[in-house]
């Protein structure tokens, strides 16, 4: 496997401090978050000074019931190719879950939830990334996931799991040392174990990030400074084998750059210190070859059931599916909401801007009843236009600049085949417009 060495997730708000840095040997960027047309200045004058770029996938849901999503696919693989890119990376877990198999709404988490350990999804997984490694240009890695909840009934744990989804598919993986102690702490798992278990030969690279504990709940927020349990964890790992890559994750309230390098540093200086001596493997052998193809329609349809379900839940208060812990599961209803919002803040950051202090309750309040059914700048959309067709904000001047501001965002649409819906729309801008 290729040296990546030591490297920081790139973000625009940290992209002068991460060009500064010295001694970086790679960075990682979320692949949604580029146009391989218009890449930023930044990245570019990196990758000319021989800094390798991994793009990073959150989208593609490898472990839903459907078979991943061609346009994703071809879109991962562009960015792949612009940024010249060694390999890809994903995460093992669903992202969306209903519609036409399950003959219910199309959901969207906006967020990666965890997959059941079961033979079912693993069937399910191992298609669905073997489909994924035949439409990308380079090899993909898969990333373990922290999780809040655990699926009941599950027959394996994460380390057999991974193993034999690297056994069927010859898959590499992205293990997130930063996870492995979020599901210590939220669903009892020994990270020790995890790693006895793990085919670590398998690993491509490293992920390490902070969080915080709330109510003995561990949150993997990326806001926060590596805790020392992580830092174990990743000293376990690099003393059974050399990673080719570690990297520092952190995706908001970032510290000064003194500070970022000072963790790389201690990163850094943890895996050096951990090596594993000599004769410890550190690369595959050879690739598994998978087994003959099967027909995974009925694993499928089970899978969707039940991830519909869920979702279902979380984002739109159904009854909460057998087995689950209620307790849990409001928990992680709850931090959904919350990302939601700050993730729309963030992609129309003129709605805070607009209803002040009260954008925060007013989403929160929308979102217990208006499930996300597409991306976030469309929910940012159906946001305000349910404001407004309720007739919020009370005050007349925020209601007149959300309203300029939904009228010059939501732009024309297609022309429907139903004249219902035509005449849905039409009503809808007239009211707005009024």
């Amino acid at each position: 496997m290729e040296r990546l060495g030591t490297g920081i997730g790139w973000r625009p708000e940290i992209a002068d401090a991460v060009e500064r840095m010295p001694g970086l040997d790679w960075v990682e960027v979320v692949a949604e978050n580029v146009c391989p047309g218009h890449l930023p200045e930044s990245l570019l004058r990196l990758r000319e000074r021989g800094v390798t770029v991994v793009p990073h996938g959150v989208s593609l849901g490898l472990g839903g019931a459907d078979r991943p999503d061609e346009a994703r696919l071809a879109a991962l693989a562009e960015r792949a190719e612009a940024l010249g890119a060694p390999l890809v990376t994903e995460h093992i877990a669903f992202v969306r879950a209903g519609g036409p198999r399950t003959a219910s709404p199309l959901l969207e988490a906006g967020h990666l939830l965890p997959v059941p350990r079961t033979r079912d999804a693993l069937t399910v997984l191992c298609e669905n990334v073997r489909i994924a490694q035949d439409a990308l240009p380079v090899p993909l890695a898969v990333e373990n996931i922290a999780a809040l909840i655990s699926w009941p009934g599950e027959e394996m744990t994460e380390g057999q799991f991974l193993y034999e989804l690297v056994e069927r598919t010859g898959v590499r993986l992205l293990i997130d040392v930063a996870n492995l102690h979020t599901n210590h702490v939220n669903r009892g798992e020994d990270p020790a174990k995890a790693l006895d278990e793990l085919p670590v030969e398998a690993i491509a690279y490293v992920h390490v990030a902070g969080g915080y504990e709330r109510d003995g709940v561990w949150h993997d927020s990326h806001a926060h400074p590596v805790p020392p349990p992580v830092l174990d964890i990743l000293a376990d790992l690099a003393s059974r084998t050399a990673p080719p890559g570690v990297l520092l994750e952190r995706d908001e309230n970032f510290p000064e750059p003194a500070e970022l390098e000072r963790e790389l540093a201690v990163i850094r200086e943890t895996v050096e210190k951990a090596a594993p001596g000599p004769g410890t493997r550190t690369s595959l052998a050879t690739a598994a070859s998978g087994l003959p193809g099967a027909d995974t329609e009925a694993d499928r349809q089970r899978l969707g059931l039940a991830q519909a379900a869920l979702l279902s839940c979380l984002v739109a208060g159904t009854p909460v599916p057998e087995g689950f812990d209620r307790v849990r599961l409001g928990v992680q209803a709850r931090a959904l909401a919350a990302k939601r919002a700050g993730v729309v803040a963030k992609v129309a950051p003129e709605l805070p801007g607009i209803l002040g202090e009260g954008y925060r309750s007013a989403f929160l309040g929308y979102a217990q009843r208006h499930p996300m059914a597409g991306g976030y700048r469309r929910d940012a959309l159906d946001f305000a236009e349910h404001l407004l067709l309720t007739g919020r904000p009370e005050d007349n001047e925020a209601r007149r600049r959300l309203r300029a501001w939904w009228l010059e965002r939501s732009g024309p649409t297609p022309p429907s085949r139903h004249p219902a819906a035509r005449a849905l729309r039409a009503t809808r801008r007239v009211l707005l417009r009024n």
